[in-house]
């Protein structure tokens, strides 16, 4: 009987390994899930739904199951695909349909151009709600929709980038996505915005999570290079370049999809559609903000500049008035 009581002292010490393990430096392995569910953030205006758009359109053209969903209050992520045309939001019909009693239909707020599937969740009226909230509600929706049940290669969520919290940082805090696509150009504000989301997947790693970030798509690429030396500065990969181009920008305020291959511009979006596809979810090393400063010309950002400390007189200006000393002198002895 003494042989079978198992030996208890090598599991016990693997145990206390793992618990001393830092859950942020394990490595993510590549999506293993049939659907992969990608987050794209970045500042706004910085051409995320133009880069969306056509991504979800040439995935589409290439032979996959693509649904294109829009998670920012502005709704405008569908608008180029269907041809500056704004769908009725979630929320917006959500809300409707409950004051009439009916049920939302799938019909009511998913519609398909070019083998692209898309809806946008949309978001509060100005000071009426919060935007964050708005995101949670229109997912815990698409749930009550079913989902989960779809079949789908790819889930594309465009999220505005400014603000990680919230709702906007659902994706990575709950494990939602497997991967992160940051969309930046040569500009301070987009880096910041781009490292921000960097620091966002950094801290949930710690806490156990298992989103990371496949790459960056740098936008109106001028060619100055501060976008590709972040990528670098922050070990991630960049997965397309689109340059600032005046045919693409033409294009773009029309409303026109070039992520096709009948544009001259169908084999960058088709190379970008293949690194999304096969880019795996990385660990980004987020910059502190003198880290993001030197990317830069220190002339054009301030970055020589010296803190001055303020003093007490200078806080009281033209109160600045000497005041009679509590301190006691004694005269020399």
């Amino acid at each position: 009987m003494k042989d079978e009581v198992p030996n208890l002292k090598d599991f016990d010490q693997r145990l206390r390994d793992e618990a001393h393990e830092d859950l942020a430096d394990i490595v993510a392995d590549e999506p293993t899930s049939k659907t992969q569910i990608i987050a794209i953030y970045g500042k706004g205006g910085i051409g995320k739904s133009f880069t969306l758009a056509n991504l979800s359109h040439m995935m589409a053209e290439q032979g996959k199951r693509v649904l294109l969903i829009g998670c920012d209050p502005k709704s405008d992520t569908t608008s180029l695909l269907f041809g500056g045309k704004a769908c009725p939001t979630i929320i917006e019909t959500s809300t409707k349909k409950k004051l009439a009693g009916e049920e939302v239909k799938i019909g009511d707020v998913c519609f398909k151009r070019g083998g692209v599937f898309a809806m946008e969740l949309g978001g509060p009226e100005v000071g009426r709600g919060c935007g964050g909230r708005g995101i949670i509600h229109g997912f815990e929706l698409l749930e009550k929709l079913g989902f989960h049940d779809w079949d789908f290669d790819y889930v594309l969520l465009d999220f505005l980038g400014d603000v990680v919290c919230g709702g906007f940082g659902l994706p990575i805090a709950r494990d939602m996505a497997q991967k992160v696509i940051l969309v930046a150009s040569n500009d301070l504000q987009s880096l910041y915005v781009a490292n921000n989301v960097c620091s966002a997947v950094e801290y949930f790693r710690k806490l156990g999570g298992n989103v990371g970030v496949a790459g960056l798509v740098i936008n109106k690429d001028d060619g100055t290079g501060e976008a590709a030396a972040f990528a670098d500065a922050v070990d991630i990969p960049i997965l397309a370049s689109i340059p600032q181009d005046d045919d693409l920008r033409k294009k773009s305020a029309n409303y026109q999809i070039v992520g096709t291959d009948q544009s001259q511009w169908g084999s960058l979006f088709a190379a970008l559609g293949d690194n999304v596809a096969e880019a795996p979810p990385v660990r980004p090393a987020p910059l502190d903000q003198d880290g993001l400063l030197g990317l830069f010309d220190a002339s054009e950002t301030g970055g020589d500049v010296v803190l001055e400390p303020a003093t007490d007189m200078d806080m009281r200006g033209k109160n600045a008035e000497p005041k009679a000393s509590l301190e006691v002198i004694y005269d020399d002895a």
